[in-house]
C-alpha cells in the first residue's frame, strides 16, 4: 500500500471493560453501549481475543511492544505511580514502527506504564528499585519535582504528542494532566482523603475525577480535528480510565450518571461507549470515516460491580443483576477467562466486511504484527516477540493454519496458564491467581494446577488435570520453550 492509501488507525482501550459489558457480547447487558453495537454492525466482532494479562500495566506494555510484560522488568502486578518507565528506549513499539512508516502520533489518556520523575535538590531515592514499588509514601511524593521534565514516557517510544496522565486517573497519584513532557497544572496539594477505593497522593488543585474522561476525550477529538486537512496518516492510541475503580457516582460526570441500570460501574461503561462515540462523530466531521481502522478493546477483565464499602462477605459487590465478564468464570486478576477474554471490535469501511464475527484466537500483543503488515514492513527479529498478525481476519481471508500457535494468559499475582487450540492449562495453582472474590494466591511450583477443554467447557467446570497428564506434559513444555526462547509467535 502506498503512503496515500494507509488507514489512519485508531486503538480504543477502556479500562477493567469486560465481555459482558458491551450490547453486541451480551444482550442482557444492563448498559447501554450503542456506538460500540454500531462499530460491530459495520465491521468484525472477535469472540475469542485476550489480553496478555489480567491486569492493566502488563497489558499495555504487550499491546504497544508486542512483548509479554513477564518478560520485563515488571513480573507480576501493575505499577503504582512513581515508578520509571517500563518500555526499555531502545524497544521498538507500535508508535514508533508507524511514525517510521510516515505516520503523525498520538497517545491520549491513561499511560500507566512508567514516567522518570525527578526529586527536589538534596533528596535521594532509588529509582532503580525492583517493581512494582507499591503505593507511593508521601515524603517521597511531597519531595517530587513536579516541575522538572518527564523522561520515558509516549514522547520517547514513538508517540509526537501525548495528553494524559501518569497513572490511572481516578486512583493513582499525581493526580493531574501532562502534556507532552511537563503537568499542565502542577501537583501542589496532597489530599488525604480519597475518594473510595482510590489512594491519597499529590493532587493538581483543580483536579477533579469526574472530569478526567470527558477531559480526555476533548483531547481525542480535538487531535482528530487537527487532522483534517492534513494527508499524512494518523495513529492515535486512546486510553479511558472508565469504568476503573471508584465507581461511586462522585467520580462520574454529571451527563453519564443514571444512563445505565448497572450503577455507577455500568454508568462508566457507558461513558466509554460515549467517548467511542465522540471518536465516530469526529472521524465523520473530518471526512475521516472511509480511510480509518478503528478497534476497541479493554485491558483485562472487570470486576463484578460497584465495591460495597465495609462489607467482608464474599461477594462484596452491587451486581444489578449484570454480569460484567458474561458467562466466563472470574474477573480481572484472575488466571480464567473472565480475567483476560475481551471484547474486540473493529471498523475499517470498504476493507472489513460489516457485520461478522469471528472465532480466531487472538491477542491484544497482535496489534505491532498487524500494523507493520498493513503498512508493508516487517517486525524485527528483537522486537514483538509475542505479535501475530491478524490482518488476514479483518480482511476476511480464510487461512490454512492457525494465526497463532498459543496465547499465554498471566494473572496479576504472576499464575502462568497456556491456550493452544481446545485446551486450556493453568500452572502451579487450583485458585483464581487474583484479588477480587474468589482471592487466589500466587503460584505455588510443584503443586497441581488446572486443565479445561475450552471448546466443550468454556466456562472453565470440569478440570481436567488429573485425567488428561498426558495434555499437562505437553503443554507445560510448550510454556516453557516459549520463556526458554524469548518469543512465542511463529
Amino acid at each position: 500500500m502506498d503512503n496515500q492509501k494507509l488507514p489512519n488507525i485508531v486503538f480504543i482501550m477502556a479500562d477493567d471493560m469486560g465481555y459482558g459489558d458491551v450490547g453486541c457480547y451480551n444482550p442482557d447487558s444492563k448498559i447501554p453501549t450503542p456506538n460500540m453495537d454500531q462499530l460491530a454492525q459495520d465491521g468484525i466482532r472477535f469472540t475469542d481475543a485476550h489480553s496478555p494479562s489480567a491486569v492493566c500495566t502488563p497489558t499495555r506494555y504487550g499491546v504497544l511492544t508486542g512483548r509479554y510484560c513477564w518478560r520485563s522488568r515488571l513480573k507480576r502486578g501493575v505499577l503504582y505511580g512513581y515508578e520509571p518507565a517500563l518500555i526499555e528506549p531502545e524497544r521498538l513499539t507500535v508508535a514508533s514502527l508507524l511514525k517510521d512508516a510516515g505516520y503523525n502520533t498520538a497517545c491520549v489518556g491513561k499511560w500507566h506504564l512508567g514516567i522518570g520523575f525527578s526529586t527536589k535538590q538534596d533528596y535521594d531515592y532509588d529509582f532503580e528499585a525492583p517493581l512494582p514499588w507499591g503505593n507511593a509514601k508521601r515524603e517521597l511524593e511531597e519531595h517530587i519535582d513536579f516541575q522538572a521534565p518527564l523522561i520515558g514516557g509516549p514522547n520517547d517510544i514513538g508517540f509526537d504528542y501525548f495528553y494524559g496522565t501518569a497513572g490511572c486517573p481516578t486512583c493513582q497519584p499525581p493526580y493531574g494532566f501532562i502534556e507532552n513532557d511537563a503537568f499542565v497544572e502542577i501537583p501542589s496539594e496532597y489530599r488525604g482523603v480519597p475518594d473510595f477505593t482510590g489512594r491519597p497522593g499529590m493532587t493538581a488543585p483543580s483536579w477533579q475525577h469526574k472530569d478526567a474522561d470527558p477531559m480526555i476525550a476533548q483531547k481525542a477529538v480535538e487531535y482528530i480535528d487537527g487532522q483534517a486537512d492534513s494527508d499524512t496518516p494518523f495513529f492515535l492510541y486512546l486510553t479511558p480510565s472508565a469504568p476503573h475503580e471508584p465507581c461511586v457516582e462522585e467520580v462520574v460526570p454529571e451527563f453519564a450518571r443514571g444512563q445505565s441500570a448497572a450503577g455507577p460501574r455500568g454508568d462508566l461503561v457507558w461513558l466509554v461507549d460515549w467517548m467511542v462515540g465522540q471518536v465516530m462523530e469526529a472521524l465523520e466531521r473530518t471526512g475521516k470515516t472511509d480511510d480509518t481502522l478503528i478497534f476497541v478493546t479493554s485491558d483485562n477483565g472487570a470486576l463484578p460491580g460497584d465495591r460495597i464499602q465495609g462489607d467482608n462477605s464474599p461477594m462484596p459487590y452491587h451486581l444489578y443483576d449484570h454480569k460484567s465478564c458474561g458467562d466466563w468464570r472470574g474477573y480481572k486478576a484472575h488466571i480464567w477467562e473472565g480475567g483476560h477474554r475481551e471484547p474486540l471490535i473493529a471498523r475499517w469501511p470498504g476493507v472489513i466486511e460489516p457485520n461478522t464475527e469471528t472465532d480466531a484466537l487472538a491477542c491484544l500483543t497482535d496489534l505491532i504484527a498487524t500494523c507493520a503488515s498493513i503498512v508493508g514492513t516487517d517486525v524485527p527479529e528483537d522486537a514483538g516477540q509475542d505479535s501475530c498478525n491478524i490482518l488476514p481476519v479483518l480482511l476476511g481471508k480464510e487461512t490454512e493454519h492457525a494465526l497463532r500457535e498459543a496465547i499465554v494468559h498471566h494473572s496479576s499475582n504472576g499464575v502462568f496458564s497456556i491456550r493452544h487450540n481446545e485446551w486450556k492449562l493453568i500452572l502451579d495453582t487450583q485458585g483464581s491467581g487474583g484479588w477480587p472474590p474468589p482471592r487466589g494466591s500466587g503460584p505455588e511450583p510443584g503443586t497441581p494446577g488446572q486443565l479445561y477443554h475450552i471448546f466443550d467447557d468454556p466456562y472453565e467446570t470440569d478440570d481436567l488435570w488429573s485425567t488428561r497428564p498426558e495434555i499437562v506434559e505437553r503443554l507445560t513444555a510448550l510454556l516453557g520453550r516459549f520463556k526458554q526462547e524469548g518469543h512465542s509467535r511463529m
